[in-house]
């Protein structure tokens, strides 16, 4: 498997997204906008449509723009969702719902339009990693490096405000701009996953290890460190059976995240049971005696 020259840069892509999708997956979880990977995933596939689009009027191979054309649709439509979130009248899940469905109509018409069929957008829907080319993996490590880059090195700032905006702001940062850094680095993540899970799948990827680090941490910094292992094992996992099997890349990835996470949230309580109770405050003496507060008064002395 490691000779296939299909499998080796297979392999790489499936690393470099493991690692960087839950890093990015860590904020969106902690900011609750655990499904805001799968509203730029359905923009995404308008800008495929329009990487076709442009391929065709060009005259060369529609798929040669597919992939800049989803980076450009996700980051402009990452920042339309965070500028409706903070500055317009529709409610955020209300404008996720328009994004989802605006983008699958609009993917499908352009593909349309451009002379492909909807089974073209199905290796984008679902992920095709064995088609990763020379061109996508440069693209791929680029920008896998870029979001690791922002997401561990702003990793203080980007947690001040998604833990506490109002914190955030009275602490004097730029709290729109780091906003619009997350959204941008969501809809690159979205870009850099679609060859490996898919446009449809790929906030699973972000979210399912993320939780499983939650089920075994205990501080953000651990949670976002345990999630990218978890994401690097499942996807080089999935990837390495779907070599020996013929079944989706993309499901099994998921489906094994998800198995991981039902694993780790069934021995956790048992864990948990089993071991000493952890001391809240291990820095302060456990015989404080406290001052006597005010004697409660007795029923006899309330009613008199």
């Amino acid at each position: 498997m490691l000779t296939d020259p299909f499998m080796q840069r297979a392999l790489l892509a499936a690393l470099l997204v493991g690692a960087s999708a839950p890093v990015v997956g860590t904020y969106l979880v902690q900011r609750r906008l655990s499904l805001l990977g799968d509203g730029i995933g359905h923009i995404a596939l308008t800008g495929v449509a329009l990487g076709w689009l442009i391929g065709a009027a060009l005259g060369v191979a529609p798929e040669a723009f597919a992939v800049p054309g989803a980076v450009v649709a996700a980051v402009a439509g990452a920042l339309a969702i965070e500028l409706v979130r903070r500055r317009g009248r529709t409610s955020g899940d209300l404008a996720l719902a328009i994004m989802f469905y605006g983008g699958i109509a609009g993917g499908v018409l352009l593909i349309g339009i451009a002379g492909g069929s909807n089974g073209n957008l199905m290796q984008y829907l679902f992920g095709s990693i064995s088609t990763v080319s020379g061109s996508d993996l440069v693209l791929t490590v680029v920008l896998s490096a870029l979001i690791l880059v922002v997401g561990i090195g702003l990793r203080a700032a980007l947690f001040s405000v998604s833990h506490d905006e109002e914190f955030a702001v009275a602490s004097g940062l730029p709290v729109w701009l780091l906003n619009a850094m997350v959204a941008v680095v969501s809809a690159l993540t979205v870009t850099v996953a679609m060859r490996v899970v898919g446009l449809l799948l790929v906030s699973a990827l972000m979210i399912v290890p993320v939780a499983v680090a939650q089920q075994l941490t205990h501080s953000f910094a651990r949670t976002m460190g345990t999630a990218s292992v978890v994401g690097v094992v499942v996807c080089v996992t999935g990837l390495t059976i779907t070599y020996f099997q013929d079944v989706s890349p993309g499901a099994t990835i998921v489906v094994l995240a998800i198995a991981v996470y039902a694993v780790a949230a069934a021995v956790r309580p048992l864990v948990a049971r089993r071991g000493p109770a952890a001391d809240p405050h291990p820095d302060l003496p456990d015989d404080v005696e406290l001052p006597p507060g005010p004697r409660a008064r007795t029923d006899q002395e309330v009613c008199t």
